[in-house]
């Protein structure tokens, strides 16, 4: 799923309206119904503030958002052919 949707479904199963939501992570309703629509795509700071507010997994939040977690994106970098190796054993060439 992507960032938009999770976040809408992360504030559905808490019962919390949109305009209630926003202030509560620091910005417009406007700005929470773009995020959700997939008309903007949020910072990593967005990201973690949501991750916090909803105790969700960061990582995740993160990858939903097509981001990479900094700790992961190290390991690309100092890695690259032994980590792309592994990861295309591990899950299968990608099509």
């Amino acid at each position: 799923m992507r960032f938009g949707q999770v976040l809408r479904q992360l504030r559905a199963e808490r019962g919390l309206g949109i305009k209630k939501l926003a202030p509560e992570l620091g910005v417009s309703y406007s700005y929470l119904s773009k995020l959700e629509n997939s008309e903007v795509g949020p910072s990593e700071e967005m990201v973690t503030k949501v991750a916090r507010y909803f105790d969700y997994d960061c990582n995740r939040l993160l990858l939903s958002a097509g981001k990479v977690p900094a700790d992961v994106l190290k390991i690309l970098q100092n890695n690259p052919d032994e980590a792309v190796e592994f990861l295309k054993r591990r899950f299968g060439r990608a099509k």
